[in-house]
């Protein structure tokens, strides 16, 4: 019984790990369980099947984590998990439910079974000798091979990932905890939580955010995967495509973002909360997690000081990467998500989304007091090999690209017209309201990165990722106003980094900047629109410091 339960793991491992690393770092990651729970339960047959139950497990959850997210289990998401992780499985998997009932009462009475049978005892010594040497073994192999940031990406090496992702997270949280800041010291920023009249006497010249004064509603729309093509050469667009980019000015500017082709809540964090996904280093992918309920500082909190009400139009389920709790806890008011606006798909058309917004508007505006809304647009999400939607464009000529590029283009161009129809509306509707829009991509698509540098090699491309080379990094930020003229364009500059977009809309707007805003524009001055880049991160972990003092980032 135990020799055939360790052939079935040998299977499982065998055709799940690719590579001679990967199946010797999942063997010794199946020996190292087996000695845990042999510490525990000293009978080798009974050890043999939890260690069993745990592996296939393991790896089913990491295929159903890649089916969602692209990415396979590691160590951090057993680290952070949290009820919202479980939420979200149930929303998106409804029988999910009833499947781990009907497991549970099959592997029960089989493991009874086992237990009733397994008459071989073993002492503790010889299993917690071996676990300490599998450990040793498990952290040399890891460390002498680091695990390449695309790795996790590849959907395989399920067991050897995750171990080695465990030697990552422990190794980063001793070093550096959860994000980085330098050692606590006294700063110029002393802010404690509240409002503007609670702020410390001490410091000087802090003005308290006049309520009563006019302000535009703000409207921060996120544009999925949207950059300007054209920084691709040889590809065609139609006449007059860069001009959805420009803003109101005339001007087109260049949004530096942390992702290419992939995680749209690192762009989420720098917008809503102006701090960088780069200071959490390897923990970055669980940046929202992570943040949720610990880090309170955040735009839609400085504009309700200001007598704005938040809303945010989320369009997944809100337990995604805890992404109500997280924006909550920057200060959105109202979390309205895709179950919220009724739909059980969370890829709708650009028009679903602004027609969410009207109606939100038509319900609220009734009130004196200016509306921040959060929205997003999700019909140009990946992929692009299947046309969404052809009923949209029935005049739609291909333009000669490849299939995938054409079809990015024919869904630009549905936003660009649809985003029109939207700021029309407003202006009918609304004739004595005014309105600042400011859009933004949130990442290049993943064909960007076959398009950029055409016939580049693998190794060149990975490498550009490595070092955030601009070219893969760089989206588009727009500001237009309705019945309104932005009031202070000067920290808009030509190209920023995604940090500092609250500045922006800000002082676009007239807002009144609150003394963690005004030292990060500092930051943005000095640096001239770079933020965790500067000076190799010293300028952000200064400024995580200062936030941490405040108590607006708390236990990290």
């Amino acid at each position: 019984m135990v020799v055939i339960l360790h052939l079935a793991a040998l299977a499982v491992l065998l055709a799940t790990e690719h590579g001679p690393f990967a199946i010797t770092l999942s063997l010794l990651t199946w020996v190292f369980a087996n000695c845990l729970f042999l510490l525990v339960l000293p009978r080798p047959g009974i050890s043999a099947a939890l260690a069993l139950i745990l592996v296939v497990l393991l790896i089913a959850l990491s295929r159903f984590k890649f089916d969602i997210l692209q990415l396979t289990l590691t160590t951090l998401d057993f680290l952070i998990i949290d009820r919202d992780t479980f939420s979200f499985l149930l929303s998106v998997v409804p029988p999910l439910r009833t499947q781990l009932i009907v497991a549970g009462v099959l592997a029960v009475p089989l493991l009874w079974v086992i237990w009733l049978v397994d008459l071989v005892r073993t002492g503790r010594r010889l299993p917690l000798a071996v676990l300490a040497a599998t450990t040793v073994l498990m952290s040399a192999m890891s460390v002498a091979v680091p695990e390449q940031p695309w790795e996790p990406f590849q959907g395989v090496n399920h067991i050897s990932g995750l171990a080695r992702s465990g030697v990552v997270a422990v190794s980063r949280l001793a070093s550096t905890g959860w994000i980085e800041a330098d050692p606590p010291a006294s700063g110029p920023l002393r802010l404690p939580l509240g409002t503007y009249a609670t702020l410390d006497p001490a410091v000087p010249n802090v003005e308290k955010c006049d309520t009563t004064a006019p302000r535009p509603h703000l409207i921060m729309l996120l544009d999925e995967s949207s950059f300007d093509i054209t920084a691709a050469p040889g590809v065609r667009v139609p006449p007059g495509y860069s001009d959805y980019f420009k803003s109101v000015d005339g001007k087109q500017r260049t949004l530096m973002v942390e992702a290419s082709g992939g995680p749209t809540w690192y762009s989420e964090l720098n917008v809503l909360t102006g701090l960088s996904a780069r200071s959490f280093g390897d923990l970055k992918f669980y940046v929202t997690r992570i943040a949720a309920g610990r880090v309170t500082r955040g735009l839609p909190r400085a504009l309700q000081h200001c007598g704005y009400r938040t809303f945010s139009l989320y369009p997944t389920y809100g337990d995604f990467l805890s992404a109500r709790r997280f924006q909550k806890g920057a200060g959105i008011g109202q979390f309205i998500d895709m179950a919220d606006m009724g739909v059980d798909e969370d890829m709708q058309p650009d028009k679903f989304y602004f027609d969410q917004a009207l109606n939100l508007f038509a319900g609220e505006l009734p009130s004196q007091s200016p509306i921040f809304m959060f929205m997003y647009l999700t019909a140009n999400h990946y992929p692009w090999r299947s046309v969404y939607r052809p009923d949209l464009t029935p005049d739609w000529t291909p333009l000669g690209n490849a299939a995938e590029t054409d079809e990015y283009i024919r869904r630009q161009t549905v936003t660009a017209k649809e985003y029109r129809d939207f700021t029309t509306r407003l202006a009918r509707d609304y004739p004595d309201q005014s309105f600042l829009i400011l859009r933004f991509g949130d990442h290049q698509p993943a064909i960007s990165q076959n398009l950029l540098e055409p016939g580049i090699d693998r190794k060149s491309l990975a490498q550009r990722m490595m070092t955030t080379d601009p070219r893969y990094f760089s989206t588009y930020y727009a500001l237009d106003g309705i019945n309104f003229r932005p009031t202070d364009l000067s920290s808009a500059l030509d190209t920023l980094d995604a940090a500092y977009i609250p500045i922006v809309i800000q002082e676009a707007a007239g807002v009144l900047l609150d003394p963690s805003f005004a030292e990060q524009k500092q930051i943005m001055l000095r640096c001239k629109g770079v933020f965790y880049a500067c000076k190799d991160g010293a300028e952000a972990r200064r400024f995580n410091r200062l936030l941490i003092d405040a108590g607006m980032i708390k236990g990290l």
